[in-house]
């Protein structure tokens, strides 16, 4: 016989899974694991926007004195806070009647919802990872912005945390184009004079980009300039299964190939002090609710949620280099 307490097994088994349905998607991604590390996996509790607090502008009192000078003490206006929209994302994990009849017993019916589990995680991991280079837009709108609006290849145009680019110049993130700035598309000789003129664009006294995202084009490019010296990889990343090499003290990831979600002939070049995942405290890869039983079918259906959105508060730090 079907096992009477199906809703309690299904409620536990997701519990038990969600920490493990977190951990499996941060630490499949490279930018997640590196947000992780450092801490920039922040989580919000509520409100009717992600807000992100950043300094826009320099405090003007600073000045040289002499003796009874007058001082500057003029008030401030020196920080601002961006606007999120919060997105919401789900997964279904479902088991029909027959299923229950046939998998008698509770330890069944756990290895049953464990499957479907590892498919729902699987699928919410690539739905995210695809997602964090996403420009907004996508599935009416509802999508999470990602790299593509946060880091854009127009940097002088459109708005982001409700703050508009044309207007402010200190929120446009650098972008540097082969062709039109470099001269020639980008190749295995000139890859590295591109990539110096990026990271030297994005650098500001102790900050540096720490992690460059790079489609298949492009880190073959880098992997061929490199093909005559050592090559050095971070084993940590190398461990995690990411194909990395180094460059001035930043990981360069391949998400490229089968898979990959880089767009074509792009590099990324991240300051991920100044990027954000944020993800409310509440929906952070959980089952939520009851069970949903169908009006008019014999199945029963649990949903996973997540809400949040990626944030930056310094895109003058991040840049892009692309054909």
């Amino acid at each position: 016989m079907a096992s009477p307490n199906l809703s309690e097994i299904i409620t536990t088994t997701l519990e038990h899974r969600s920490k493990k349905t977190t951990d499996n998607i941060t630490e499949n991604n490279a930018m997640l694991m590196r947000l992780s590390e450092k801490g920039k996996i922040k989580t919000f509790s509520g409100g009717r926007k992600i807000y992100q607090e950043l300094m826009y502008a320099e405090n003007g009192t600073f000045g040289w004195y002499s003796g009874n000078d007058t001082l500057n003490i003029s008030p401030q206006d020196v920080l601002t806070t961006a606007e999120y929209d919060i997105k919401q994302a789900s997964a279904a994990v479902n088991i029909n009647g027959l299923e229950q009849l046939q998998n008698t017993g509770e330890e069944a019916l756990i290895d049953l919802l464990e499957a479907r589990i590892e498919v729902a995680e699987i699928s919410m991991k690539n739905g995210i990872s695809t997602a964090l280079y996403a420009d907004g837009t996508g599935s009416s709108g509802k999508e999470i912005g990602g790299l593509q609006l946060l880091v854009a290849d127009a940097p002088t145009t459109g708005t982001v945390g409700n703050i508009n680019r044309a207007t402010w110049t200190f929120w446009r993130n650098q972008m540097y184009d082969a062709t039109t700035d470099g001269g020639a598309a980008a190749t295995s000789s000139n890859i590295q004079a591109y990539m110096n003129t990026m990271y030297l664009r994005c650098s500001r006294a102790g900050d540096h980009t720490d992690l460059i995202l790079a489609d298949n084009a492009y880190y073959k490019l880098y992997l061929e300039s490199l093909q005559t010296i050592q090559r050095v990889t971070n084993e940590k990343m190398a461990s995690a299964g990411f194909d990395n090499l180094r460059y001035m003290g930043a990981d360069v990831v391949f998400d490229g190939g089968i898979g990959g979600n880089c767009p074509a002939n792009h590099m990324y070049f991240l300051n991920t002090n100044y990027i954000f995942f944020r993800p409310h405290a509440d929906r952070q890869f959980v089952p939520v609710g009851g069970e949903r039983m169908s009006t008019n079918q014999d199945a029963l259906v649990k949903l996973i949620f997540w809400a949040g959105n990626m944030t930056v508060s310094g895109p003058q730090y991040q840049g892009i280099l692309k054909d």
